[in-house]
């Protein structure tokens, strides 16, 4: 058995993902706006996926950000989590 390890991101890292899961509606899409906007300035807004629940309760954000280091990976997280309206966040 071999030790893997995770694969290691080199920073910059352009068209780095972020998924932000949780309540459907303009607040969500508000805030993502927002945490990315104070993090990752001037990202690419024409790229913003959203998904919509089965049933319409939930949505999925996707970003596409140039992420610059583990700091601000770690702090978009911890903005986006202080809301109760998001669930996850990957």
């Amino acid at each position: 058995m071999t030790d893997q390890q995770p694969p290691k991101i080199e920073f910059p890292c352009p068209d780095y993902p972020i998924k932000v899961l949780g309540d459907a509606g303009d607040e969500l899409h508000s805030l993502v706006i927002e945490v990315m906007e104070r993090h990752a300035p001037g990202f690419d807004q024409t790229r913003i996926t959203i998904n919509e629940s089965s049933k319409g309760r939930f949505q999925s954000i996707t970003v596409w950000i140039t992420a610059t280091g583990e700091a601000q990976l770690h702090a978009i997280h911890t903005d986006l989590r202080t809301k109760p309206i998001t669930k996850m966040v990957m």
